[in-house]
């Protein structure tokens, strides 16, 4: 199974590479056992492909969060010398241990970098366990169907960017199986002990707790249930804009909420969602989206101002849902 596996890795790869003539790869990397692995899976990837001929790049964000950063930072320099690649390293000033931030950070960092130098694919070593720690954390937040299956193999950020997470099926044991196999250097990164960050309380704590008292197959169960909830999302979100290019209105920003209320609870909230998106890069709270639902639903309704949000008023008028910019006064 696991020969089997990282082969299909390997393949997933170069048919992503090939089939969207991929030429500059930017990895992000930590210095942990996945990226160690993503490293020589990548290495042995760009002598086997002749064509293209791939330049790969290596881009790594320290956090500054322990006392050690500089000689992590020392050893992932080291590593990369001995591969002879290149590598970039930012390093963050305003120091924090909020995930959502640090992440948000990360993100916006490589992402520009990607733009600025003309990166055509970004590739990171998010794991199949990472994928778990991200749904037990979306659960947590309260999170919609959308976040719960939103890691996903590959993605696309802009019309020339691309993101890929070839290592989503392999989970960290089977990693550090691979590690150990090639006698590849793992440096141990005590901030994964830091239980004030969320990710390694579930990881450290919350897992291995339910796996010996509840479950020891919940690991598995959950992959199933995000593959599940990744094909209900499409589903829905394929019918929302089918529903929403039916509903529109030909020459304003509004939509024929009469072929909205007769449908299911769940689409009518995304096509509000998409509407307010699509006209004005707006997101409603989920006490505002209510309360729209209800007022497309009552049958007998004249011109009438719903609710207002920032700078827009929402209004109804006989079967068209209007959305308008507050006059200034």
């Amino acid at each position: 199974m696991k020969k089997l596996n990282l082969k299909k890795n390997e393949t997933l790869i170069e048919y992503f590479i090939k089939k969207n003539d991929i030429t500059n790869i930017l990895i992000a990397i930590s210095g942990g056992q996945d990226s160690i692995y993503l490293i020589k899976t990548l290495e042995r990837l760009k002598r086997q492909v002749s064509k293209p001929k791939l330049n790969l790049s290596y881009i790594y964000i320290d956090h500054q969060w322990k006392k050690s950063s500089n000689t992590q930072v020392k050893h992932i320099i080291s590593h990369i010398k001995l591969i002879k690649s290149n590598m970039i390293i930012y390093q963050i000033n305003k120091k924090t241990l909020s995930e959502d931030e640090c992440r948000k950070c990360r993100y916006n960092i490589i992402i520009q970098h990607a733009i600025k130098y003309k990166f055509q694919l970004i590739i990171t070593g998010h794991s199949a366990t990472d994928k778990i720690e991200t749904f037990i954390q979306n659960i947590i937040k309260g999170s919609g169907i959308e976040s719960l299956s939103s890691l996903s193999i590959k993605s696309k950020i802009s019309s020339k960017i691309f993101i890929l997470r070839p290592l989503l099926n392999l989970d960290r044991e089977m990693i550090y199986w691979m590690c150990k196999k090639f006698y590849l250097s793992i440096w141990s990164d005590s901030t994964n002990y830091f239980y004030k960050i969320q990710r390694n309380r579930i990881r450290q704590e919350l897992i291995p707790y339910i796996k010996k008292y509840l479950h020891i197959n919940i690991e598995n169960n959950i992959i199933s249930l995000i593959n599940n909830y990744h094909y209900q999302n499409e589903y829905i979100k394929q019918n929302t804009i089918k529903l929403y290019i039916k509903s529109q209105h030909n020459k304003r920003a509004a939509i024929n909420y009469k072929k909205i209320n007769t449908q299911n609870f769940i689409l009518q909230i995304k096509i509000i969602q998409l509407f307010c998106f699509h006209n004005f890069q707006m997101y409603l709270e989920n006490s505002k989206l209510i309360k729209i639902i209800y007022y497309i639903n009552i049958k007998s309704i004249y011109l009438s101002k719903i609710i207002s949000c920032n700078n827009f008023n929402f209004f109804i008028n006989k079967n068209w849902f209007y959305l308008n910019i507050k006059k200034s006064i």
